[in-house]
């Protein structure tokens, strides 16, 4: 169920300097005469790869601790 009351100053700030964080790290990587809306842009796909990569993480985890690691080569 949504939740319709309204944000705090608090929970703006706390998600203004996660925002702000992410987007200056993906900025600073962007080439020159890239405008807001590029780093925008590129924050969205990194967002969806770090999405992936933590779930790939979390499955090769699921992986190893229930004895389903792969077998190296020499085995």
């Amino acid at each position: 169920m949504l939740d319709n009351k309204p944000l705090t100053t608090e929970e703006m700030r706390e998600a203004s300097e996660f925002f702000f964080e992410s987007f200056e790290i993906i900025q600073s990587k962007m080439p020159e005469n890239s405008t807001p809306e590029d780093t925008l842009r590129v924050m969205e796909y990194v967002a969806k790869l770090a999405t992936k990569q933590r779930s790939d993480r979390e499955r090769e985890k699921l992986r190893v601790s229930f004895g389903f690691s792969k077998k190296s080569d020499s085995e």
